[in-house]
């Protein structure tokens, strides 16, 4: 763990994009995203973690819904929002579109990334691409005691060192490794363990010129907008719904700032 050289405690989450997304921002200190496949046991964290503070409702526009709830951990609030259970961030569905939104234009805190250690291989896809937008994250390596029972043996220790990020084993059915779990969060959350996630290096030189090109122009067209190398890879890659973000001028809209300034401007990608 290393030490950070700016406030330990400043929130990096980007509250205007927050609110843009439906949430009520007031009294917060941090915000807390919980991703994951389904079935992982994501719900029964996420209500571990924020007991009776919790309320449902819809996404601003859409019919997916959403989880949030609170807890207090060291004189510090915590917002937590439960994302739609996903396979990919691929945004081929409502409910992986919402949650590539929430991590990317949201900025959270910290992302808990819920995986079932009976299924690690799998769960990793997700894990993957999550860690290719945001760099503050926790691994929740949950259904210990399933694995257990099946003769799994997994060493968190090298996970973690592989991925850059905690992990924390954990049976939320039975409430271990909550205390683990929050302790991790807390520390991501105020800088005290910085986060050196994994990353795709193996892409060609034609390929990380073409996203450093598009990243260029993104930011010029949309100033302050996040992790533009990640939008410039979904853009060469063919993904429709940030292509007709782009087109739209909804990038911008989702990235607006607190002023109300809104870049409606359409970026030209040159072939």
């Amino acid at each position: 763990m290393s030490p950070m050289n700016n406030c330990e405690t400043c929130p990096v989450h980007n509250k205007a994009n927050l609110i843009k997304l439906g949430l009520n921002m007031e009294q917060v200190d941090f915000v807390v995203a919980m991703a994951g496949n389904p079935n992982t046991g994501k719900s029964t964290v996420f209500n571990n973690l924020t007991g009776l503070r919790q309320h449902t409702g819809n996404w601003p526009g859409k019919t997916v819904s959403r989880a949030e709830g609170g807890y207090v951990y060291n004189e510090k609030r915590y917002k937590v929002v439960d994302l739609p259970g996903t396979y990919s961030l691929l945004s081929t569905s409502t409910d992986e579109e919402v949650a590539r939104n929430f991590i990317l234009f949201g900025q959270p805190d910290v992302t808990v990334i819920v995986v079932d250690a009976t299924r690690l291989e799998r769960n990793l896809n997700l894990t993957l691409q999550i860690l290719e937008i945001t760099d503050r994250a926790v691994l929740c390596l949950n259904l210990m005691d399933e694995a257990q029972r099946n003769n799994i043996e997994i060493d968190e220790r090298t996970l973690s060192k592989e991925l850059g990020i905690p992990v924390i084993p954990s049976a939320a059915r039975r409430k271990q490794g909550m205390n683990e779990l929050l302790n991790a969060i807390e520390e991501v959350a105020t800088g005290k363990f910085v986060c050196r996630p994994h990353r795709i290096k193996s892409r060609s030189s034609k390929i990380n010129h073409a996203i450093a090109e598009i990243a260029a122009k993104l930011e010029a067209q949309f100033p302050g907008l996040p992790n533009t190398n990640w939008v410039a890879l979904r853009l060469l890659e063919g993904d429709n719904s940030i292509i007709e973000a782009v087109r739209s001028g909804e990038l911008g809209h989702i990235n607006a700032s607190e002023s109300g300034k809104i870049n409606t401007g359409v970026l030209t990608i040159d072939a």
